[in-house]
């Protein structure tokens, strides 16, 4: 399987790399993890005028990955799923790709496009904490699927 992480963000090292690289190995084991990060000047300057100026530019940066394979946008008004209702997004997909919003989340056009939105929670979380629970949600769900007993 090819998973793809794509997301609204600088592309920085941050204290986090390790622990995605550590949770990708994991994963490295089911499918193939691959991690793009979208920004550019058109984000930046969106940035200083609206949260609908931002919002259109992050569906254009995404507009390319959308149209193929099965989507599923995180999304804080998404539907809340337990581990085994996400391990079911995971069953049986060649290529499955998660997207992460910008700072304004996404336009409503796009999140129609997807085949699932969902959330990870109630709380309000950094898009790098966000990708780090989603790579050990990817894990776990791969651990239901196989009977593997992390996810106990």
């Amino acid at each position: 399987m090819n998973i793809e992480i794509i997301s609204i963000a600088k592309k920085e090292h941050s204290i986090y790399d390790p622990l995605y690289k550590e949770l990708q190995k994991m994963i490295s084991r089911f499918a193939k993890v691959d991690d793009i990060e979208l920004f550019n000047k058109d984000v930046t300057k969106a940035h200083t005028i609206s949260p609908e100026a931002s919002r259109a530019v992050y569906t254009k940066l995404f507009e390319p990955h959308i149209s193929k394979g099965f989507s599923v946008i995180l999304h804080p008004e998404g539907k809340i799923i337990d581990s085994y209702e996400f391990s079911k997004l995971l069953d049986g997909k060649i290529a499955i790709k998660f997207f992460i919003g910008g700072a304004y989340g996404f336009e409503e056009s796009f999140l129609k496009r997807s085949d699932s939105v969902i959330s990870l929670g109630n709380i309000t979380m950094s898009h790098k904490i966000a990708k780090a629970v989603l790579l050990e949600q990817i894990y776990r769900g791969f651990s239901i699927l196989s009977n593997h007993p992390y996810h106990k």
